[in-house]
């Protein structure tokens, strides 16, 4: 490749540098990407992971809340997230009898007869709507500031005007207003998952707290929707978006070097060509920028999930009794309770695996069965997603296919629990990702699925100005989930980033 100048060099072809390539180029701007795999995607990606099975599945990312329609709209992307009719399901053990608290994605009769069963006070199913509607008027009103610069905390709080429920998610950790507003342990611990994915957190800490609120206000609903045709249809979509607009995707293409002048940015790629430019983005994580700069990388906590995918020859049969098609629709919590979260992360952090492992998971088949070949649909085949939490990158570093052996162990026997035989009976194919694979595979440092500690999606009253993606150089920004307001399947640092290169260079 010989010595070019683009406007912007982008380092990573993951979802969120094809969303701000796409804008800048629609923009006029000269863009390039270069992406160190043989594809984009990044964690975004749909693989065939069973090369004798014809099932392309979404191997890490594998349902999206935060990318806003705004951003579909603006793309003109055609591509379509499908609603689920189960929010989760969570099966217990109580007198007894096997039981489970079905929960729809809207309340119906079903959801309150299953609260009922468990609680026949009522109190839970009623402090339940209570907390979710309080947190759905709030969600509608952060929602749109995403895609804008950033507030400041005194300005965002005065814009929501909803002081409790900004209290109790800004200010005090969410484990306080969980056992405040619930009583029952399996309800507090479904409550709490969502603070929890990707962190190696307690409840009283205020990780927790951010995490829970991206996962509650994704385009001002918060419902997580399965993406049709897997991650990777989405992914096909942006990469044709992009390069209509003209942006150029150099795959294979590993940088290994960025500097920086007063006039311009240059970036050496691993066969030693190199590309100058006006600005970088960097669509890796800010660890990975600050090796490429020759500078100290930013703190971060580990990766804590563990993310295991499974084709099943059929679904499983629960003690409970449910339609296993309903149980498995949304999302299924296994061994998740309040208590047993707070009592796996104090084994976790002293570097112990326990034997049954807190576990969620999800059948994207359920709800788009074109992921499969027809023939394995015809002969009754079903996808598993499996996370492990709190599974920290630390239990694998010794040995991570002893540990991983271990962890997968624990992960099927807290599932094994609730079902009338054993998964492993009905398993087809399978495959486990320890942090350290997930970070072999992606590049994510220690296997850290945000990159690095998740921020608030706001700045400090004594803060500059921006839209959360700048650095120390202003001619580099970060587009992916290392910026304010990364995170997830959103696209929503990769518009920031555009943005904030275009007022920039205005």
């Amino acid at each position: 490749m010989p010595n070019t100048h683009y406007d912007v060099v982008i380092i990573g072809g993951g979802h969120n540098g094809l969303v701000a390539a796409t804008y800048l180029a629609k923009a006029g701007k000269s863009v390039i990407i270069l992406e160190a795999n043989s594809e984009v995607g990044g964690a975004t990606t749909s693989v065939r992971a069973f090369p004798q099975f014809d099932a392309r599945l979404s191997r890490y990312a594998y349902l999206i809340s935060l990318l806003p329609d705004q951003i579909v709209s603006d793309l003109d992307l055609k591509f379509e997230c499908i609603s689920r009719k189960v929010s989760s399901y969570t099966p217990y053990e109580r007198d007894g009898k096997d039981l489970g608290l079905y929960v729809a994605r809207q309340w119906d009769q079903e959801t309150e007869d299953s609260f009922n069963e468990l609680d026949p006070t009522g109190a839970e199913w009623a402090a339940w709507q209570d907390f979710y509607n309080e947190i759905a008027v709030f969600a509608k009103k952060i929602a749109p500031t995403m895609l804008k610069p950033l507030h400041t905390r005194s300005e965002l709080k005065a814009m929501i005007d909803m002081p409790d429920v900004w209290n109790y998610l800004m200010e005090r950790p969410i484990g306080e207003i969980i056992q405040q507003r619930f009583k029952d342990d399996i309800v507090k611990g479904i409550v709490l998952t969502d603070a929890l994915i990707g962190t190696l957190s307690s409840a009283f800490e205020m990780q927790a707290n951010i995490c829970f609120l991206y996962h509650l206000i994704g385009n001002g609903s918060g419902e997580w929707k399965v993406p049709r045709g897997g991650m990777g249809a989405l992914v096909k979509e942006l990469e044709r978006v992009a390069t209509a607009a003209g942006v150029i995707i150099k795959v294979n293409s590993r940088v290994r070097a960025v500097t920086t002048t007063t006039s311009q940015a240059s970036v050496v790629i691993e066969d030693g060509a190199k590309i100058t430019s006006d600005y970088v983005l960097s669509n890796a994580a800010p660890q990975t920028l600050a090796m490429l700069r020759g500078t100290t990388p930013p703190p971060s906590l580990e990766g804590s999930q563990m993310k295991i995918n499974i084709l099943l020859k059929s679904l499983p049969a629960l003690k409970s009794g449910i339609d296993p098609r309903l149980a498995f629709a949304g999302t299924f919590h296994a061994n998740e309770s309040f208590s047993t979260f707070e009592a796996v992360l104090t084994d976790a952090r002293a570097g112990k695996l326990v034997e049954k492992l807190p576990i969620e998971m999800y059948c994207h088949t359920l709800t788009d069965p074109s992921i499969l070949s027809p023939e394995l649909q015809a002969a009754g085949y079903q996808t598993l997603t499996l996370f492990g939490l709190h599974t920290p990158a630390s239990l694998f570093d010794a040995d991570n296919e002893a540990a991983k052996a271990g962890a997968l162990k624990a992960a099927l026997t807290s599932l094994n629990e609730y079902l009338v035989e054993p998964i492993e009976n009905l398993i087809a194919a399978i495959e486990v990702k320890s942090p350290l694979d997930i970070e072999g595979d992606v590049g994510l440092p220690r296997g850290n699925i945000f990159h690095k500690d998740l921020s608030f999606p706001f700045r400090e009253d004594d803060q500059k100005p921006g839209w959360g993606v700048e650095t120390d150089d202003p001619r580099i920004f970060i587009c992916g989930a290392g910026a304010i307001r990364g995170g997830g399947v959103s696209g929503i640092p990769g518009h920031n980033a555009a943005m904030a290169v275009l007022e920039a260079s205005a």
